[in-house]
């Protein structure tokens, strides 16, 4: 589930993207089957080199299925890709996450410094820097693998919470009420519905295989829950 993520990324930046209402949506859409189509893909390949019990029985199928058909050369070039690629998305969890504690700010809901753009370039520049600051004490905190179910884990709580929130705001605020060319979510509520029971099973999949990692995980969300409190009674 990790590997098709990223798509809430874009909606990190919505207010910075022309027409949001009509390329937002597109963008999520189109990227998220892009990407979909890219790892099915890779995955078949990784099945036809390798067969069931190869893949099974290996950490790194993308170097060795390079390895099997290119020889040693395919190993380097694989190794060499995912070095770019990692690069290439520490810029997405640094950069657009930022964008989080600059609208915490400007809500009044974290320090009002973090509100402020940066002269020049007109970026969250301090808000930036608390998140990469952060990204590096995750970073030596334990490994990969755990940092991936503290983030799937929590992910998923969100992505649920966020699908349902749909069946609250088409109560308070239905659709003849709303500005004309406002999205209209495709088979309402079916999609949405579908949405939240695969979070549920997904959340409850990784807290069977990963029960300590998800416990931190869920420790680590509820530290949030005073801040926020706090925030809340110091603007009010």
């Amino acid at each position: 589930m990790f590997s098709y993520g990223g798509w809430q990324n874009a909606n990190y930046v919505a207010e910075e993207i022309r027409d949001p209402q009509r390329n937002v949506p597109r963008a999520l859409i189109l990227g998220t089957s892009i990407v979909v189509i890219i790892y099915v893909s890779v995955n078949f390949v990784y099945l036809q080199a390798l067969g069931h019990a190869g893949l099974a029985g290996t950490l790194t199928p993308a170097a060795d299925t390079a390895r099997r058909v290119f020889g040693p050369a395919g190993d380097r070039f694989i190794a060499g890709a995912i070095a770019v690629s990692t690069f290439g998305f520490l810029d997405l969890t640094v950069l657009a996450p930022s964008r989080v504690y600059y609208a915490m700010a400007r809500d009044g809901l974290f320090f009002e410094s973090v509100a402020r753009l940066h002269p020049r370039y007109q970026t969250p520049s301090l808000a930036i820097f608390i998140q990469s600051a952060w990204a590096i004490a995750l970073a030596l905190t334990g490994t990969y693998a755990q940092l991936v179910d503290y983030v799937v884990f929590a992910d998923w709580i969100f992505f649920g919470a966020a699908a349902a929130s749909l069946f609250v705001f088409r109560r308070k605020i239905p659709l003849a009420q709303r500005p004309t060319g406002t999205f209209r979510t495709f088979a309402y509520p079916l999609v949405p519905g579908v949405m939240v029971a695969a979070a549920a099973l997904i959340i409850a999949s990784v807290a069977f295989a990963s029960p300590v990692q998800s416990l931190l995980g869920l420790a680590l969300l509820a530290t949030g829950v005073p801040a926020f409190a706090y925030w809340r009674n110091k603007r009010a």
